[in-house]
């Protein structure tokens, strides 16, 4: 299962993976670019839209329009991608800190996480929050005492949201209400010591993969915390992960040499793949 196949490189940071319409889609958040691809074809991946700033996580609403996290400029952009983009959702006045990663639940309602604080700049390290953005764009914080909240998903068959928490070794879940409040804040799963969770994704089975970027690893965990699975990426930092391909077995991992937008500049980036038992939803 530890095969690795390398599909695509030449990226600075590609992070904010997602199968979506049968294609990858991914941004590089150290150039700007949004892209696709399809990795069962023969042609690169092909940039779709581009922004300003650094782009993180990324969702679509019901009218397939693309929600891209604008990290510096502290705000969610909508791209209908037909050359029209504009501001979603402003977080400027609720944080002065970077803003992270992104997951869209069926109502449409958005939760992105915060930074808390300039880790660019080395600040001192401090509690993060979690945005709940509705269909209106109206950006609330749901949540103010997180570990520099990371990638999210949704439990499959739930209202569960899970959160990484970068510097705590730990993915954390919520319940989502019918008025997108979240409550019922608990330990979902603690991780390895040393683990650095970045990016999830989810399988079929409730298993969710867990990026860890400082310690270039891949992990499958499950509620409780058991690691089923493991995939090494020595020397890299993991980024994210994302489930899909033909048959929702492929499991594709986005990394780099660095996260800090100086050292990146090589275009070390890439994005490999490898077989899985447990599919991803299609």
């Amino acid at each position: 299962m530890t095969t690795l196949t390398r599909l695509y490189t030449g990226f600075r940071f590609p992070e904010g993976g997602r199968w979506h319409d049968g294609r990858l889609w991914f941004s590089d958040m150290h150039t700007g670019e949004i892209f696709r691809a399809d990795p069962d074809g023969d042609q690169p991946p092909e940039v779709v839209t581009r922004i300003d700033d650094q782009p993180s996580g990324l969702g679509w609403l019901a009218d397939g329009a693309l929600l891209i996290s604008s990290m510096l400029r502290r705000v969610v952009l909508k791209d209908d991608l037909n050359g029209s983009q504009r501001v979603y959702a402003d977080l400027s006045a609720m944080t002065d800190a970077p803003i992270n990663d992104m997951v869209v639940d069926e109502s449409g309602t958005a939760y992105l996480g915060g930074f808390g604080y300039d880790l660019y700049a080395g600040a001192p390290q401090t509690t993060g929050p979690i945005f709940a953005i509705p269909p209106t764009g109206e950006a609330r914080v749901a949540e103010s005492d997180m570990v520099f909240p990371n990638g999210s998903v949704i439990l499959p068959g739930t209202r569960t949201l899970v959160v990484a928490e970068t510097w705590a070794a730990r993915l954390t879940a919520f319940d989502i209400g019918e008025d997108g409040n979240l409550s019922g804040k608990r330990l979902w799963a603690p991780l390895p010591a040393g683990s650095t969770p970045d990016g999830l994704c989810v399988d079929v089975e409730g298993g969710v993969w867990v990026s860890c970027i400082v310690n270039g690893r891949f992990l499958r965990v499950l509620a409780g915390g058991e690691v089923t699975d493991v995939v090494d990426v020595p020397g890299r930092c993991a980024a994210d992960c994302v489930l899909g391909g033909h048959d929702g077995r492929s499991l594709y991992l986005l990394t780099s040499n660095s996260w800090q937008p100086a050292d990146t500049e090589e275009r070390q980036g890439r994005i490999e793949t490898v077989r899985v038992d447990v599919p991803g939803r299609q």
